[in-house]
């Protein structure tokens, strides 16, 4: 295998967990920050999910090996490039404790890289039509379904008393903080999959985009391995700092956004995991009082998610003319 394939198989197994590290807000925030789990028993929960829900399908590998740019028009150069930024933004954002879309940050950095290798011709703009609608739409969806779908828990089960409702719905958000982890390692785990599954066609050692058994492993193992790590920072700014949860609004944003994630993979469409949960806990919080959302805190996660795409396309398309020139 040429030196240049490994170092990128080695990228994308860093992004993979730096993909899981500031995604494990999203499968265990809300069961964190409502007591239901301890957070050690949370993320090791969540990484196991993590690990069972990438080999759910590879649909979503194929539309990111094929979708985003023309798989014959690109090198590995580019490819490695593209992690390189795309880890780089996910670590910093990390650090300082915001959620981001590690969907944008790969996408992005792709074409960027692409962009800088070969042009804009490079890009495949029906497959990005298509990607970016998904993208878009989704966060809304994810508002909408959390709103209504509260309201229909709240109509069902409002008599109840608070402490009983807790009782209940604390059981079953060990189900839906399962399935969320589950929905978000079908969904992200592809991604670099998609990208290790494109760097091997492009280096000629695979004679089509079909995502290699050892790669669905390793990223599966990967994006595991980050969610066990945990960002803390961005567990509580999604789970205590923009909303105060109890086990009944956990359950509902959970299964919200698990409807819509794994919607999105069977239909092979990337979506942002961080971006559904987080409007759908808004969507959520909603049915309380607007107030209720720490709507400053929801401002700066979404300026994290404007800045995400054309940071990383700047990043990456300068990594790719150093990286160019120095390989």
């Amino acid at each position: 295998m040429p030196e240049i394939v490994l170092l990128t198989i080695i990228l994308a197994i860093l992004f993979d967990i730096s993909n899981g590290w500031n995604d494990a807000a999203n499968a265990i925030a809300t069961v964190v920050s409502t007591r239901v789990l301890s957070p050690l028993q949370a993320v090791l929960l969540a990484a196991s999910m993590n690990i069972i829900g990438a080999f759910f399908s590879t649909a979503v590998a194929k539309t990111i090996g094929k979708g985003v740019v023309d798989p014959h028009s690109i090198t590995e150069i580019v490819v490695a490039s593209a992690l390189v930024a795309g880890f780089v933004w996910n670590t910093a954002m990390t650090k300082i404790g915001m959620p981001v879309s590690a969907s944008h940050a790969l996408i992005g950095s792709l074409m960027g890289a692409a962009i800088a290798h070969g042009g804009v011709e490079t890009l495949n703009f029906t497959g990005l039509t298509k990607i970016f609608t998904a993208l878009l739409t989704s966060p809304i969806i994810g508002i909408f379904i959390g709103y209504f779908f509260m309201k229909a828990i709240l109509k069902f089960f409002g008599r109840l008393s608070p402490g009983a409702i807790n009782k209940h719905f604390g059981r079953l958000q060990l189900l839906s903080s399962s399935f969320m982890a589950f929905s978000h390692g079908s969904n992200d785990a592809q991604k670099v999959m998609g990208i290790i599954t494109l760097s091997l066609f492009s280096a000629g050692l695979i004679e089509s985009v079909e995502v290699p058994t050892w790669v669905i492993l390793i990223c599966a193992l990967a994006m595991g391995l980050g969610t066990a790590i945990g960002g803390w920072r961005v567990i509580k700014t999604l789970g205590v700092h923009m909303l105060k949860l109890e086990p009944v609004h956990g359950f509902a944003a959970e299964t919200a956004a698990t409807a819509i994630i794994l919607g999105a993979s069977h239909v092979g469409l990337p979506v942002s995991t961080t971006h559904v949960i987080s409007t759908s806990i808004m969507g959520v919080g909603a049915t309380k009082r607007l107030s209720a959302v720490r709507w400053g805190i929801a401002g700066k996660i979404l300026l994290a998610w404007i800045f995400t795409l054309p940071a990383c396309i700047v990043m990456a398309y300068f990594v790719e003319k150093v990286l160019a020139r120095l390989l």
